[in-house]
């Protein structure tokens, strides 16, 4: 079974994780007839578009009819900033894949996910003259075959910014999550030359780029022209950012991924008693002022996120399952100064107190 459909479903649109790792962001799997492809799609405009594919091939010959329509997809869309990679129909039989896709002007955000292994064919011929950055976060992807002269492996936590000449032959390991970004070439051909740029994705140049990138991807189909210009010029500096390993923490397009960069952070580190402005701060590599400053076109602060998103934890703490915890445990666990200050906090945002919030949400018991 082969569909196109108008909208983008819910499953492409929540979060970043194609893994479903992440509880808060899991893109729940969606209902279809066997081994099917689905392409959907939003935003027909010259300057973006948004979609979403999914190709499984169960059994051997069933892969040629699906996999055309993502061609055709693809090249309609996408051909323009980043052909398909020239793969046949006969080599995807038997590999399941999903992922996202979006453009905007002449960047193009690729995102897959492929339980199994994928391998270009050996007489693969790749698309030429294209700078791109790969961004592994689960596997490994390999570059490079026996006819290439570049051969590079990216581990999971890592990327690479290069211009290929051609784009070589490359596979990957099973269960293996991978973002691409192309980019436009006029502009980094000559920042980059031959230099292949390659490091650790929790450096702040990256954290930002990626942060973007994904926050691009989920609004694209709803911005207007001058959001589409801002949010693509927004990823051409911060791009640029990883090239030259520093970024212009002046720049207002930045603020927005600054501070969702921000938030990601702090909410992978709520439990740590050192998270605060300055530690924030320290791992983006920017000031506490100018961090303040893009949290600020967004937030009241950043402490008061920092409280909320505790609050909204403690919340879900005292209503678990097996929890058991003390209020006054629930207030340390998540770093509050004492048990009255959790008590106060968590009252006026939620009008209860911890003790009658718990009772009324188990039904009075």
């Amino acid at each position: 079974m082969a569909t196109v459909t108008a909208a983008t479903p819910a499953w492409a649109q929540r979060g970043t994780d194609l893994t479903g790792d992440r509880p808060r962001r899991r893109w729940s799997e969606p209902r279809m007839e066997p081994d099917p492809l689905v392409v959907n799609s939003t935003g027909a405009e010259t300057d973006a578009w948004r979609g979403a594919f999914l190709l499984e091939s169960a059994a051997p010959g069933n892969a040629p009819e699906k996999f055309d329509v993502l061609q055709r997809v693809w090249d309609t869309q996408l051909g323009a900033v980043f052909p398909m990679p020239a793969l046949s129909p006969a080599s995807v039989d038997g590999i399941r894949a999903r992922g996202r896709l979006a453009r905007i002007r002449d960047v193009a955000i690729v995102d897959v996910h492929g339980p199994t292994a994928i391998r270009s064919p050996d007489t693969f011929v790749g698309a030429e003259d294209l700078v791109g950055v790969s961004v592994v976060r689960r596997g490994a992807w390999t570059f490079g075959g026996p006819r290439d002269r570049f051969q590079h492996t990216i581990s999971a936590g890592q990327f690479l910014l290069r211009h290929f000449g051609t784009f070589p032959c490359f596979k990957t390991a099973p269960n293996t999550t991978t973002q691409f970004l192309i980019l436009p070439l006029a502009t980094f051909k000559p920042l980059l030359g031959d230099r292949s740029i390659a490091g650790p994705l929790d450096s702040a140049e990256m954290r930002l780029l990626v942060t973007h990138a994904n926050m691009v991807h989920a609004t694209v189909a709803d911005l207007g022209p001058a959001g589409l210009h801002a949010a693509h010029g927004a990823l051409i500096e911060l791009a640029k950012a990883v090239v030259k390993g520093r970024f212009d923490d002046v720049e207002p397009r930045l603020a927005p991924a600054l501070a969702q960069a921000a938030k990601d952070l702090a909410d992978s580190h709520l439990t740590d008693p050192e998270l605060g402005t300055a530690m924030l701060a320290r791992e983006l590599n920017v000031s506490v002022s100018t961090l303040q400053r893009a949290f600020a076109r967004v937030e009241d602060s950043v402490s008061a996120y920092i409280r909320r998103r505790r609050l909204e934890e403690a919340r879900l703490a005292l209503t678990a399952p097996h929890g058991g915890l003390k209020v006054s445990e629930i207030a340390a666990h998540w770093h509050f100064a004492d048990s009255s200050h959790f008590i106060r906090a968590f009252k006026k945002r939620y009008g209860q107190t911890p003790t009658e919030y718990a009772r009324s949400a188990r039904g009075g018991r």
